[in-house]
């Protein structure tokens, strides 16, 4: 009978013979030291096989091994440092909002969140490799948002020296029906000449804005060719028009004259009679008041709904709704004014609020309904439609301004968090 001796030796033989017998297997070493944080080796070669495969997709041209290694490795540095600012300054990333992202990612693929998990399993990708790929890409880009975003700043002169520049013009596919008034000055002209040609200029705007007609101005006054055709210079396109009259005209409503406009040919008064080729951005707007019942320490929800519909019925007896504002409204801003909120635009109020109030017809008056905030009843006062248009060419051009701006400063932050670090490169 084989002993429990025999066994146990019996099993050490196995063990011995397997391990000399067993394939070698490479072990996983550090490639890189950043600072506190290690890169592996394992690491580096996944990123090598993912970014080979991308190129392979796209039918581009991979570089030479060792340059895609040195590319990798960099990278894998400055996205190493990121991560352990990120971790100093509690930058997080929770699985709801990372669930979030997954299912965007598979919507656009137009893949269920189940198809997309599988899609990845069959190109040979590990499902939660990927997960945590994105995490560390969320946490990198709002570190880079937290850190970087405080060194740009875009100023109003920048955005008008884009709005006037050539770039601006050519982007501009507007036309513009002008009329002109010319204060003519000599060439060369005196300080004296000058002086007096500006002090007519705007003498002939003060007019203007005293409701003087623009084209009889023009044939009385205008030192132009065009005079007696009332100022009419016709149908301009955006890039025909010299700098300082498109800054002039650009921002003018139909109908409106602009400032007085220096040029070499002397002192100009421009009036826009009419612009087309550019679609117009009309936004509506709403003049409210409300009543906020919020909840507090002393006043529960249902205490604060109840208070609501209170205040709401005795609207309905006949109570005026300004006084009840005043009265009982817990917002302190609109409250001591009568609940008026003035003119409000899309997008500028909590969801809910801004639902309830699109649903009101002129002066009816809400039922209590719940924000965050508490219990909002709200009267809808005016409607309006406003042309946004240079708000908007404004905006586009600040965005624009400062992505640009945001690029270069992100450059200089990486290089210099890169310079500050600790780095041993391990593995050539």
């Amino acid at each position: 009978m084989t002993t429990f001796k025999h066994l146990i030796a019996s099993a050490i033989l196995a063990l011995s013979s397997s391990s000399v017998l067993a394939e070698p297997v490479a072990l996983d070493r550090v490639a890189v030291v950043v600072n506190e944080s290690i890169i592996m080796s394992s690491e580096v070669d996944q990123r090598i096989r993912d970014i080979r495969a991308q190129l392979t997709a796209r039918k581009a041209q991979l570089p030479p091994a060792e340059v895609l290694a040195n590319q990798v490795k960099e990278q894998l540095i400055i996205e190493s440092i990121q991560l352990q600012l990120a971790e100093r300054q509690g930058i997080r990333v929770s699985d709801s909002e990372l669930n979030s992202t997954m299912n965007r990612i598979a919507q656009q693929n137009n893949l269920s969140l189940s198809d997309f998990r599988k899609a990845l399993i069959n190109e040979g990708r590990d499902y939660q490799q990927v997960r945590d790929q994105i995490r560390r890409e969320l946490i990198i880009s709002r570190v880079q948002q937290s850190n970087v975003n405080r060194r740009v700043s875009v100023t109003d002169q920048e955005v008008q020296n884009y709005l006037n520049s050539d770039l601006a013009k050519n982007q501009d596919r507007s036309e513009y029906l002008l009329s002109n008034i010319l204060v003519a000055l000599p060439s060369p002209a005196s300080p004296e000449q000058i002086k007096s040609a500006q002090e007519r200029a705007n003498q002939l705007k003060t007019e203007l804005d005293q409701g003087a007609n623009f084209a009889d101005l023009a044939v009385r006054s205008s030192d132009a060719p065009n005079a007696l055709n009332g100022g009419d210079l016709g149908w301009r396109k955006a890039q025909e028009l010299p700098t300082q009259i498109f800054s002039a005209v650009s921002g003018l409503a139909n109908g409106d004259v602009s400032k007085v406009v220096r040029t070499p040919s002397g002192f100009n008064l421009l009036q826009l009679r009419e612009r087309r080729g550019d679609q117009a951005t009309l936004v509506t707007e709403t003049r409210a008041r409300h009543i906020l019942v919020a909840p507090s320490e002393i006043r529960t929800s249902a205490q604060a709904q109840a208070f609501a519909e209170e205040i709401y019925s005795r609207y309905r007896e006949g109570e005026p709704f300004e006084e009840l504002a005043r009265r009982y409204s817990d917002d302190p801003g609109s409250g001591s004014l009568g609940g008026e909120l003035g003119w409000i635009q899309p997008d500028k109020m909590v969801v809910e609020f801004e639902q309830q109030m699109d649903k009101l017809a002129i002066n009816e008056v809400s039922e209590p309904f719940e924000s965050r905030f508490g219990w909002h009843i709200v009267q809808v006062q005016e409607r309006r439609q406003q042309d946004f248009t240079t708000e908007m060419r404004e905006n586009q051009a600040r965005s624009e301004i400062r992505k640009r701006k945001y690029d270069e400063a992100l450059s200089t932050w990486l290089r210099e968090l890169r310079s500050e670090a600790y780095v041993d490169i391990k593995v050539k």
